[in-house]
């Protein structure tokens, strides 16, 4: 007996925002032959995994939820970790995902079969084949831990942001923390308290302006839950306030100048030491980098007890460590607020197209797809935050729904074409796309800003960041294109050839892909 396959219409990889959206679009599209396979046993995806010390979102509440399942009681403006964890558990049951999900399914490797037109899906706990598959894992899914020579003899505890030990008790202890991003500056001041020393390695200082966060009171839930037009209206705000600000990081780069006096006022708040403030001052346009929001940041920087170190962390000597400069720290712990595999995605190496090549072998030179979702040579396969379609200053839901508009309608045009079909994204549509995704970005901040960020791949090429507002994306992905795919079929049996003579066993429907 050979391996049994379960079938299913659509394979949904991840139960994050974008995979848990994902099911929820489906259901209201009338599919219910799905499964969402998921690594772990709890839903939340990023929201689920970091847990750390003062995890919250740096994007308000009301923006960061889904607008077909809006929460009047958000308890504050920036909402905590547990709160967005907990409101994804609701989502999940007010809409009824949880009989779709599979719980401990790791999914080892996804095969296109040419033949079959599907997908076949090997996880750790069983076997799938699925017509489509809609791989919704997150760039912020796998961390990143350096190569740092010694790190691996340390003899004390060592974990990364996004897998905190929480039965470690960092009271007391001498504590190196790597790294200055947005997981770091949370961190930071929710441990300085705690610990005897905090000694933070800063390869590059980030720009930090105030982070407006506040209770939500009573009044204003009974309102957004009585009225709910009023909590339509007030995402509709922080939504068109992010939407203007668009141009200066896309177009004017140079219109961030007044935005770069502000976080230096708020630095001197805070930071007396001129020296302290000499290594706290980015040597970037502002917006090269994520802008970080924090308002205790500073102050925390600011504590005896705190060293900032900045220069890199290049080698663990035992219980030492030493930065690329030269300075040295004894300590009993190490935080990697390092970041995740973004642009080279762990999944990538598991999923196998049309060619027999994998989707990190057809990206080595970087990741391009279609408009963020279907990639040349990997038939009904297509991701949930894909390759240019993350934001510098607003709410990545916004951009999930665009795409979840674009699935729903990619799943329409199978029904339409009828029979065992596949579309095949045009190597031709998706290098057009990407040539004009790539001459947009030139005069971004992301790339004329003088800085390296986690938005450039290895190349230096900016295959991470949307240069453009959330609401050309929209409009950009509302509809399928038929245009830019092939439209494969099954092969034919000799008898029903002989009853639909002049059908090939794989035609294109719409024109043939141009030399």
């Amino acid at each position: 007996m050979g391996q049994q396959y379960e079938h299913v219409r659509v394979a949904v990889i991840g139960s994050g925002f974008g995979g848990l959206g994902a099911a929820v679009r489906l259901r209201r599209e009338g599919i219910t032959d799905f499964v969402v396979l998921e690594r772990a046993d709890s839903v939340g995806g990023t929201w689920r995994d970091n847990s750390y010390p003062g995890c919250a979102c740096d994007v308000p509440s009301h923006l960061y939820s889904f607008s077909f399942a809006p929460n009047p009681d958000w308890p504050r403006t920036f909402s905590g970790q547990e709160h967005i964890r907990a409101y994804l558990e609701h989502v999940t049951d007010v809409f009824g995902i949880r009989p779709h999900i599979r719980f401990g399914h790791d999914v080892l490797t996804m095969r296109w079969n040419t033949a079959e037109l599907h997908w076949e899906i090997e996880t750790s706990r069983g076997a799938f084949t699925a017509d489509v598959v809609v791989s919704a894992t997150g760039p912020l899914s796998d961390p990143k831990t350096p190569e740092i020579p010694g790190l691996d003899g340390f003899p004390g505890k060592v974990f990364h942001s996004a897998r905190w030990d929480h039965d470690y008790d960092l009271r007391g202890k001498r504590v190196a923390m790597i790294g200055t991003g947005a997981s770091a500056i949370q961190i930071v001041p929710s441990i300085q308290p705690l610990v005897a020393k905090l000694t933070l390695f800063q390869r590059t200082a980030p720009w930090v302006m105030p982070r407006m966060d506040r209770a939500i009171g009573a009044g204003e839930r009974w309102l957004h839950r009585r009225l709910p037009l009023t909590g339509t209206a007030r995402r509709g705000m922080l939504w068109g306030i992010r939407e203007l600000q668009v141009s200066a990081f896309t177009k004017r780069p140079n219109q961030l100048g007044l935005i770069e006096s502000l976080a230096k006022a708020n630095m001197a708040k805070s930071i007396k030491d001129p020296a302290l403030r000499a290594k706290l001052t980015p040597s970037y346009r502002i917006g090269c980098k994520r802008i970080l929001l924090s308002s205790d940041y500073y102050p925390a920087l600011a504590r005896p007890n705190v060293d900032v170190v900045a220069s890199g962390l290049t080698e663990v000597r035992g219980s030492t460590v030493v930065s690329a400069d030269g300075t040295e720290a004894e300590v009993d712990a190490i935080v990697l607020g390092t970041g995740f595999r973004v642009t080279d995605m762990p999944i990538a190496d598991r999923v196998v197209g049309a060619e027999g090549v994998t989707l990190a072998e057809a990206w080595k030179d970087g990741m391009e797809s279609l408009r963020g979702a279907t990639a040349a040579g990997f038939p009904n396969w297509m991701t949930i935050i894909g390759p240019n379609t993350g934001l510098g200053n607003s709410s990545m839901i916004l951009m999930i729904e665009s795409q979840l508009n674009y699935m729903a309608d990619y799943l329409r045009q199978l029904d339409v074409l009828g029979g065992r079909v596949a579309l095949g994204a045009r190597p031709s549509a998706v290098h057009a796309w990407n040539r004009l995704v790539q001459e947009r970005m030139k005069r971004t901040v992301w790339n004329t800003g003088g800085c390296t960020s986690w938005y450039l791949d290895a190349s230096g090429r900016n295959t991470t960041i949307w240069p453009g507002t959330t609401g050309e994306f929209r409009r950009q992905t509302r509809t399928v294109d038929l245009a830019e795919y092939e439209v494969l079929r099954a092969p034919r049996t000799p008898a029903a050839d002989q009853a639909a003579p002049g059908t090939g066993a794989v035609a294109a429907a719409v024109g043939e892909e141009s030399a």
